[in-house]
């Protein structure tokens, strides 16, 4: 097991075990049963989830004004996505356009038949083929490693204990719980907060292992890290000069560069990781080049030298 698959599966330990602890509060306050709240909670955040899982897709594209396209549409994206697809063992997927001068990409359906590709019109704009490809492997390293499935996973669980923290919240406030919880009114309160806090975190803790793994997968797969490296500085300058303006930021953990931008404390909830981190560990990979023998570094046998973002 890879050590970003390691700390996922530990990150997924920790939200089991929030859930199991807010689950067991609900059940144990209200109905004198641990494992009763950890059901209840579990199935109505499953039902919900379960829906949202096998309609992502559309509502994705829905939610941000994306339109499928054809290869003779979009000629270039089309020729790309068809070149890089097989490199990851994919079929390629369907295409989509935003229609937005926010340079960005995402990817979402639930697995490799379900997938779409998507990107704005702003990035087909700004960057060139060697940028745009290195940008379309890191999405096509999100449907390889099916991590839609793992964030609705993650979903779920943080919504289970979201659920479970506002029941015992409004029970405790309006005097219910058969005075089971007047006693420990205060803990019961600040687990209520806290719990749903928590996993909040941890989920954007998963989004941002993902999103590191899917930058390492696709520009080892193209032999080029330096390329996307490139592709995101002018992506971090495009967003910030020119914020998404269509969309939710819900959707924020979908693309490659979070498109919505707030204050510096929305940055402690970011689902990326530090786009300087990113771009530092993308420079400092070294490759053997499978893909553009011509940047190979003159003197170094083969691997990728550093260039001046």
């Amino acid at each position: 097991m890879t050590g970003t698959a390691l700390r996922t599966a530990a990150l997924f330990a920790a939200i089991i075990a929030i859930f199991v602890v807010a689950g067991g509060i609900l059940g144990a306050y209200l109905f004198g049963s641990f494992l009763g709240g950890l059901v209840i909670a579990l199935i109505l955040s499953a039902a919900i989830n379960l829906v949202s899982y096998f309609l992502c897709d559309r509502f994705v594209l829905w939610s941000n004004g994306a339109q499928i396209v054809t290869a003779a549409e979009a000629p270039r994206l089309a020729r790309l996505v068809d070149e890089l697809a097989p490199k990851f063992g994919l079929v390629a997927p369907r295409l989509a356009i935003v229609p937005t001068q926010t340079p960005n990409a995402f990817a979402t359906g639930r697995d490799a038949s379900h997938a779409v590709v998507a990107a704005t019109e702003g990035i087909l704009r700004l960057c060139d083929d060697r940028e745009l490809r290195a940008v379309l492997a890191h999405e096509l390293a999100h449907v390889k490693d099916r991590d839609i499935l793992v964030m609705t996973l993650a979903a779920t669980l943080a919504g289970a204990i979201s659920y479970a923290a506002q029941m015992v919240f409004f029970q405790s406030m309006f005097g219910g719980g058969g005075g089971r919880g007047n006693q420990n009114i205060i803990l019961v309160l600040i687990a209520a907060i806290t719990a749903p806090i928590a996993a909040m975190l941890v989920q954007l803790a998963i989004s941002r292992s993902r999103e590191s793994h899917a930058d390492e997968v696709g520009a080892r797969t193209i032999g080029d890290p330096n390329a996307l490296a490139d592709a995101l500085v002018k992506l971090e300058r495009g967003n910030q000069a020119a914020p998404m303006n269509v969309g939710s930021p819900a959707a924020s953990s979908l693309y490659i560069v979070n498109p919505f931008r707030g204050s510096w404390f929305a940055s402690l909830f970011s689902t990326h990781p530090p786009i300087e981190e990113r771009i530092a560990r993308l420079r400092s990979m070294t490759v053997d080049y499978q893909y553009r023998p011509a940047l190979r570094t003159p003197g170094r046998g083969g691997p990728l030298g550093r260039t001046a973002a």
